[in-house]
């Protein structure tokens, strides 16, 4: 673990390869596992605020699941997450093509909205637990993001630097420059041993 100002990082988010791989995993991340993306409270507010731009996006099923249940829902954990439509995928989870999608990020690359999608869905594979007095970001393996692993040891591509874009937009690029001294220095400590 290295500590980077109030937020403590697994080291594998330094030393472990990923680069998403949607044609091997077809955006699998959006219709598995047991409850929606983690949402803020604040991102509640954006999504109600936002939902009729986003809704021109969404299938019909995604539709149905946020007037039945609301633009977001507690989960069995107690947080708060995005619906999924009948217990599967994220009712913002669109299909073109064989891949899974975010109608949200759709939205927002169509200048609908400015708000791309959840930090969470952004952010992932890392995962951010807050703590009293610090945020604990960890390396989420998850057997679907196989393709990724994979792919990012072949291109060479560490977890931090294919979520550069996610991790600005969560923390900064002070941040950012900050993971990748530290980085840099466990190399340069690796290459003298």
């Amino acid at each position: 673990m290295i500590q980077i100002d109030d937020k403590v990082l697994s080291l594998d988010l330094l030393k472990k390869y990923f680069c998403c791989d949607l044609a091997k995993c077809h955006g699998a991340c959006c219709v598995q596992g047991q409850s929606g993306a983690p949402l803020t409270q604040d991102e509640v507010l954006i999504l109600e605020d936002i939902l009729k731009k986003v809704t021109p996006f969404l299938k019909p099923e995604g539709i149905k699941s946020i007037k039945e249940q609301g633009v977001a829902v507690i989960d069995g954990d107690g947080d708060l997450t995005t619906p999924l439509i009948d217990g599967k995928e994220c009712a913002y989870c669109i299909n073109e093509k064989g891949i899974n999608l975010c109608a949200i990020e759709k939205a927002w690359l169509n200048k609908k909205v400015d708000f791309r999608k959840p930090i969470s869905c952004h952010l992932y594979p890392i995962r951010v637990k807050d703590f009293s007095t610090f945020a604990g970001l960890n390396y989420d393996q998850w057997d679907v993001c196989e393709p990724a692993r994979k792919l990012g040891l072949k291109e060479n591509i560490p977890v931090y630097k294919c979520l550069k874009d996610a991790i600005i937009r969560a923390y900064g690029t002070d941040f950012y420059l900050q993971i990748e001294e530290a980085a840099r220095l466990l190399e340069k400590e690796r290459d003298e041993r």
